[in-house]
């Protein structure tokens, strides 16, 4: 706003205030502020805002995490220190318009017409002409030309300085809203600052320092949470978040802060109807609609609304957006599978977002009391399984990582898996089984079972030891039936050893001729200790001992290097034959029909002794299979009275008014003295310009012919 960096001068008062008030309202301040806004604003965009802090442990460590914390850069645009310098940018901005405001006004009401006819001749646009008409005549004609051309003009009549005789000074001006921007430009930074304060926390904060407010850190009901955490109805400024489930409505918004919550209570209840959601066929929502009934609390007064992204309802001066979508309580019917020996299926009905306490009774590893919590249920699963299967990518078809399926396909456009095959692969449910200690896994499975690429449906029970890894899944094959209960029937048998020697009995009378009793022996001894080593001997210092690996370990002690591939083959051979003996007899002793002999058999075998294996690292004696749920919708709003916020519009028409100003508006300045001079009339034509621009030079020249019918010429200022 003005041709140096100082800023306003005191001429009284102490030197420390004096010094304040000069940097203050110095522009090299001023651009200090903002360029530590817009850093802290890339801050603010790059990183997550308001994210637990579990997450910023998870993804920085324990050190950044708690430094990003110290210094509320998890939070930048309601951190002390963000709404500091915006404070301070509205007061150094202030000052810079107070100080030059008057200057510029004054400016614009001066012609300027007491230059001297030398300082023209100094101009680096001038030019001079002899006229035919007297001195008056000119002028009056020159102003005359310049107003219909929209100068504004003022004429001067005053005495030569050459000799006696009256000379006419034109002055004339344009382009003064050049100016207006400057002060429309710097106002639209203090409008926008100061409606960013208004919609910030800053009066939310005010009321915590000044009006016995404090967050609330605590769970239970929000109805039992005390007065001095709540901020009334009529809190002129706020955002926060509200859920509502459908069928129950909600008056009691949730505002963030980095140390707890707040509760905003509303001058009304919004009531959800109807959640509507539509996906795409990639399984993202396309559409999100909440149909609400807004209830006034002082009337009684019942208004229908609906919200959308993107199309917010108004009530009493709080617009109401859709931000997102959630569960709302579900109630979910699971049946817990036992991965112990000895423990007996049964089933757990509970609700989304609660627990119950489970007792483990089946000796194995953890405490006997756990506690299970519902976390989420989800109606589509849409994933990618292009290229999946021994004629797809070629990619291992064990490996189960469905969100890695999906966004390898996903995203740059220098990705060369192209082939997609989406498909919705059904409902799951995720939950958490938490310790007496308190340490808890988390676990997704889905409701039904899925054919990853192998012809075998799956049933795909997930776990993850926190938030920071993937999600890694056991494969428990489908039964003829597509339920999971053959392979529990043969987990449970191969923990039976007399289920186990009954096995092996039929294995060797089917495999071997009764009239080698020899051989038969041999192979009895052979299949009981490969199906015991399989079986394992449960957990030993915490880990299995069974599995393919402990026959591994038994062939890498046992067997020479060099005989260890063909021994292998021949045990492994045994291992299969023996516990498709042993689902045989399950079956049987379930009054079922034998499993046939064709390619659907063999493939759940070759699954099923995998699955086996695999399911004695499972890191928990229960698995809980989604049998049965109600779903129930809920909305998640943003509710804000935000009076800032026409404040920051009207900043914003400012700011592009005044950069319009500035960019494309030119000031200008046009002076002619006209005086007699030897006998006949002389004019000095002069034009100043705040920018040399081509188009400068060539309306100098139009102006020039058009006024004294001269050609300019140019000098340095």
């Amino acid at each position: 706003m003005s041709d140096n960096t100082k800023g306003l001068r005191m001429k009284s008062g102490s030197q420390a205030l004096r010094a304040g008030v000069e940097l203050l309202s110095s522009m090299r301040f001023a651009i200090s502020l903002l360029t530590v806004i817009c850093i802290a604003s890339v801050i603010g965009t790059v990183l997550k805002q308001h994210e637990p802090s579990a997450n910023y442990v998870n993804q920085f460590g324990p050190f950044w995490a708690e430094l990003f914390g110290a210094i509320q850069l998890n939070a930048v645009y309601s951190a002390w220190w963000f709404l500091l310098i915006l404070a301070f940018l509205v007061i150094s901005t202030s000052l810079c318009i107070a100080r030059n405001t008057p200057k510029i006004l004054t400016d614009l009401k001066v012609y300027k017409e007491n230059i001297r006819e030398q300082s023209l001749k100094a101009f680096h646009h001038k030019a001079e002409a002899a006229l035919s008409d007297s001195a008056e005549a000119e002028a009056r004609r020159i102003g005359t030309l310049l107003a219909g051309g929209g100068w504004k003009v003022r004429l001067q009549q005053r005495d030569t300085a050459a000799g006696p005789g009256t000379g006419w000074m034109v002055a004339a001006k344009a382009g003064a809203a050049n100016k207006i921007g400057y002060i429309a430009a710097h106002s639209a930074i203090v409008l926008v600052c100061v409606g960013g304060l208004l919609d910030g926390d800053l009066i939310v904060r005010a009321q915590m320092l000044l009006g016995g407010k404090s967050v609330y850190t605590g769970g239970g009901l929000i109805a039992d949470v005390k007065p001095e955490h709540r901020l009334s109805e009529r809190n002129p400024t706020f955002r926060g978040n509200l859920l509502v489930a459908e069928g129950t409505q909600s008056s009691t918004a949730i505002l963030s802060q980095s140390d707890g919550v707040l509760l905003q209570d509303l001058p009304f209840a919004i009531e959800l109807k109807k959640f509507i959601v539509e996906h795409y066929s990639t399984g993202m929502p396309k559409l999100f609609a909440s149909e609400i009934i807004i209830h006034d609390k002082a009337t009684g007064e019942k208004t229908p609304a609906r919200v959308e992204v993107n199309h917010p309802a108004s009530y009493k001066g709080i617009e109401i957006y859709q931000s997102s979508f959630d569960d709302g309580g579900s109630h979910l019917k699971l049946r817990a599978v036992p991965m112990l020996a000895g423990a007996k299926p049964f089933d757990v009905e509970g609700v989304v977002g609660n627990s119950t306490q489970l007792t483990n009774k089946g000796g194995g590893p953890g405490s006997d009391t756990l506690t299970l919590e519902f976390t989420a249920l989800r109606t589509i699963n849409v994933e990618n399984f292009g290229g999946a299967g021994p004629g797809g990518s070629g990619a291992d078809v064990r490996k189960v990582d469905l969100r890695e399926s999906v966004e390898s396909r996903l995203g740059a456009a220098n990705k060369t898996v192209t082939k997609k095959e989406l498909r919705n692969v059904g409902p799951s449910v995720s939950y958490k089984l938490r310790d007496a200690a308190g340490q808890a896994r988390e676990f997704h499975n889905y409701m039904l079972p899925v054919d990853t690429g192998d012809g075998v449906p799956v049933f795909l029970l997930g776990v993850r030891e926190s938030p920071a890894e993937p999600f890694r899944y056991l494969r428990v094959p489908a039964d003829d039936k597509g339920s999971m209960d053959g392979f529990m029937r043969m987990k449970a048998a191969l923990a039976d050893p007399q289920a186990r020697e009954q096995a092996v009995r039929r294995y060797v009378s089917q495999a071997m001729d009764a009239s080698r009793p020899d051989l038969a022996e041999q192979l009895q001894q052979s299949a009981v200790r490969a199906l015991a080593l399989f079986a394992g001997r449960g957990v030993v210092d915490g880990k299995p001992t069974g599995g393919l690996q402990a026959i591994s370990d038994f062939m890498e002690a046992n067997v020479p290097e060099a005989e260890r591939a063909r021994a292998g083959e021949v045990l492994v051979r045994i291992l299969n034959g023996t516990l498709f003996e042993l689902a045989q007899l399950t079956r049987q002793r379930e009054g079922l029909p034998p499993l046939p002999q064709d390619d659907q058999t063999r493939g759940f075998m070759t699954q099923a002794v995998l699955s086996l294996s695999d399911a004695q690292i499972y890191p928990a004696p229960l698995a809980f299979e989604l049998k049965d749920f109600t779903q129930v919708q809920a909305s998640v709003f943003q509710v804000a009275r935000a009076p800032g916020k026409n404040v920051v519009y009207l900043g914003c028409a400012l700011l592009i008014l005044g950069v319009f100003a500035m960019l494309y508006v030119r000031e200008r300045r046009v002076w002619v003295w006209v005086a007699p001079q030897d006998g006949r009339t002389h004019a000095t034509m002069a034009l100043s310009t705040n920018r040399k621009t081509m188009d400068g030079d060539q309306e100098f020249v139009q102006l020039a012919q058009k006024l004294i019918g001269a050609s300019p010429r140019e000098g340095t200022a």
